[in-house]
């Protein structure tokens, strides 16, 4: 165990010498080492690379990187890298994505781009007067920032809009400068933080050192963008006649599929138990497929879970209508995506995934991951309101029980096909790996 005392200096330790430290506190030291210098690349220079995505980095950290094939978007057939550690979920999203292709396919579209962030600031001047000499500002404002936002603007983005906000009803004296932003085919953090610190100090000067205000000086809290992205959404959906369920189930007909699939979608609409799981499946797609391009999945759920309560209630972020004897299932969701900059151009493996989708653009990407955040969902519902999640889930999750067990290729093989016609379970395969390694084989 790594002893409990404050450490002074270790972000300044060589690898070698990080490694040395926590190994000299563990058994097997010299076997720990080893075995974490395993998951290094191969390629010195690559492993560099790595070393400084992070701080105090000791090796690297395996995911699985699979594909869901066959994914139908307004048309067009692709294949979807996805890097997830979760048995079943590359599976649900393959099998939805085949079962939607014959019905013609997913259907997706932007509604919007924009991105946002605020200065946060505390004053207790006159609001209106700066509210009047705002237009002066803004022109301040936007000319300091023309060396940053120069290029943007060639490419067709920049800076849209901005705003003074008063925000002094839900907090004494606290008020806002707040920024739109379209930052094209880059997520645009780091443009968006850069635009605001200026603007920042700008918006300093011009209050406290102009000689327009009087009183006591405008305090600056912070400058940041914001992850709550409700201008950068995309629509996603899918729609058949009822009547093409028909072969869905062979205990439900196709009208009592629809009817049990709507009422568990308006159950996650109404109770927050069952909608914090109904959308956790969701990002089970979205997140595979924003770690495969090396986009911040952290900020997308944490927009998407905001977005889910923006009505004063957590609900659902899927919607379902069943009219006229049709089905429609539609899933809308902010998604702040890019596929240039930062990790995107750096991590080998996010620019082999745009390249294997055809170098999208950022609102194609949003579609994408909409996309596959929709079919895992369908995918869960589907099981749920059928035969149940556990059926496909343990199966797919068998070989992770026979790998904890130590179970050889040849008992694996045997497990695989008696599980075929028996539930997996914990126990079951516990059970089942003693009686074969005990001479009797199960059948």
């Amino acid at each position: 165990m790594i002893e409990k005392k404050f450490i002074s200096g270790f972000s300044k330790l060589t690898k070698d010498l990080k490694l040395s430290f926590i190994a000299a506190q563990m058994p097997n030291g010299e076997h720990i080492i080893s075995e974490l210098k395993s998951f290094w690349h191969q390629d010195a220079s690559v492993q560099k690379m790595f070393d400084e995505f992070s701080e105090n980095t000791l090796t690297n950290y395996f995911f699985p990187y699979g594909v869901a094939p066959n994914v139908m978007i307004n048309g067009n057939i692709m294949m979807v890298p996805m890097v997830i550690e979760e048995s079943s979920v590359i599976a649900a999203a393959a099998n939805s994505a085949k079962y939607w292709a014959e019905k013609g396919g997913f259907h997706s579209e932007i509604l919007s781009t924009v991105k946002n962030g605020q200065v946060h600031f505390i004053w207790k001047g006159e609001f209106g007067r700066l509210k009047e000499l705002f237009p002066q500002l803004k022109d301040q404002l936007l000319q300091r920032t023309f060396p940053i936002t120069a290029n943007m603007q060639k490419r067709g983005g920049g800076v849209l809009d901005m705003e003074l906000i008063d925000m002094t009803s839900k907090l004494q004296d606290y008020y806002q400068l707040s920024v739109k932003f379209d930052t094209r085919d880059s997520m645009g953090a780091n443009f968006i933080n850069s635009c605001l610190e200026e603007y920042a100090s700008g918006l300093r000067a011009f209050v406290n050192d102009s000689g327009l205000f009087e009183g006591e000086p405008l305090q600056v809290i912070m400058s940041i963008l914001s992850n709550y992205t409700p201008e950068c959404t995309v629509r996603t959906w899918v729609e058949c006649d009822v009547k093409d369920f028909a072969d869905i189930d062979d205990s439900l007909t196709a009208e009592d599929f629809v009817w049990k699939f709507e009422k568990a979608v308006q159950i996650a609409r109404v109770d927050v138990h069952r909608a914090a799981t109904h959308n956790k499946g969701i990002f089970n797609g979205v997140d595979a497929v924003t770690l495969a391009t090396g986009n911040d999945f952290r900020a997308i759920e944490a927009c998407g879970h905001a977005w889910a309560a923006r009505d004063g209630q957590y609900r659902s972020l899927t919607e379902i209508k069943v009219e006229g004897g049709r089905f429609h299932y539609s899933l809308t969701l902010p998604i702040a995506i890019g596929t240039v900059g930062g990790l995107t151009s750096l991590h080998p493996m996010a620019r082999f995934s745009l390249h294997l989708l055809g170098n999208p653009s950022a609102p194609e990407l949003m579609q994408i991951a909409s996309v596959i955040g929709l079919a895992n969902n369908f995918g869960a519902i589907k099981s749920l309101t059928t035969k149940g999640i556990q059926i496909g889930h343990m199966k797919m999750h068998l070989l992770n029980i026979l790998n904890m067990f130590n179970a050889g290729e040849s008992e694996k093989l045997l497990a695989v096909e008696y599980f075929k016609h028996h539930k997996v379970s914990h126990n079951a395969v516990a059970g089942f790996l003693s009686s074969i390694r005990n001479g009797h084989v199960k059948n």
